[in-house]
């Protein structure tokens, strides 16, 4: 099976030998055609760093990996023809307009706005009414929309997102991930990053990661399901005290804030806790639970 990227243990260091630091620690995965796939962790997990490696902006210090096919390395002047990157910050002119921009792009990979209209339609009407006005005075959903519209220019077979919706509202983020799924219609394969963890529920597979390595990498849902525990929900007046008398009740694995209640992981057997006047649910373990787990098992190795 041919995959649309490749990567066999990829590590990456930065800094000399007294302070090196592991950015990347054997990365070995696939991605298949078409998908669109998640890199989720915190800040620090190494969500950047591969992304540099994949788009040939960086090199591994060791390990090799390909895109569309093509050898990051040793032909990175056709990878960076067929992928579309979009970095973490805001990179485009902010001097020149929305449709200055844009033209700019499309001029770079010998294209126009015109061949590869029907490509980015859907997201361009959103912002062409603003089409004359600078792009450092779009706001930050704007801005994410006109940054997907340049990376999109040119066609691009594989579409590399790193921190697409950090820093926007609620409702630009759920704009994005419908966005996504268009995109993902016409074929064309995604891997964007995140340390949402809500959104990982919108790929078809994610790879979990901290601190450059890889935790697991699967569908949702068989993450969650994987699942061994029970999850209870707890939320009394004195949350903090609270936590840490979870912490200290028998029968209780792990326990931590989960939104406005803590959740608490429950050993084998245990369906309710001896604690009184709060209140109590079994609930579904989400993505972030597993998450949590997965840190701390890592952690104790």
């Amino acid at each position: 099976m041919s995959y649309a990227v490749t990567i066999a243990s990829i590590s990456k260091t930065y800094g000399a030998k007294q302070k090196l630091v592991q950015a990347l620690s054997n990365i070995s995965l696939n991605v298949e055609k078409g998908e669109l796939f998640g890199i989720i962790g915190p800040d620090g997990a190494g969500k950047t760093s591969l992304f540099r490696i994949l788009t040939t902006l960086l090199l591994a210090n060791e390990g090799h990996a390909t895109v569309d096919g093509l050898d990051v390395v040793k032909e990175f002047k056709a990878i960076r023809n067929r992928v579309g990157y979009m970095p973490g910050r805001f990179s485009l002119y902010q001097d020149l307009t929305i449709e200055e921009n844009l033209s700019f792009f499309a001029t770079i990979f010998n294209t126009t706005i015109e061949a590869n209209y029907d490509l980015i339609k859907d997201i361009y009407i959103q912002i062409e009414p603003f089409k004359t006005r600078r792009a450092g005075k779009l706001s930050g959903g704007m801005k994410q929309k006109l940054a997907l519209c340049c990376a999109l220019i040119h066609k691009p077979s594989v579409l590399f997102l790193d921190e697409p919706t950090t820093g926007v509202d609620a409702v630009s983020r759920k704009e994005f991930w419908q966005m996504l799924k268009g995109l993902k219609e016409q074929g064309i394969t995604i891997l964007v990053s995140t340390p949402y963890m809500d959104e990982a529920s919108l790929c078809d597979r994610v790879a979990l990661m901290q601190s450059g390595k890889l935790m697991q990498v699967d569908s949702p849902r068989n993450i969650i399901h994987s699942f061994p525990h029970k999850i209870m929900a707890v939320k009394g007046s004195n949350m903090l005290q609270l936590l840490n008398t979870l912490k200290q009740t028998k029968g209780v694995a792990d326990a931590y804030a989960f939104g406005e209640y803590h959740h608490a992981v429950l050993e084998d057997g245990i369906t309710t806790l001896p604690i009184e006047q709060v209140e109590m649910k079994i609930v579904q373990p989400d993505i972030e639970d597993c998450f949590i787990a997965l840190m701390k098992d890592h952690a104790a190795q």
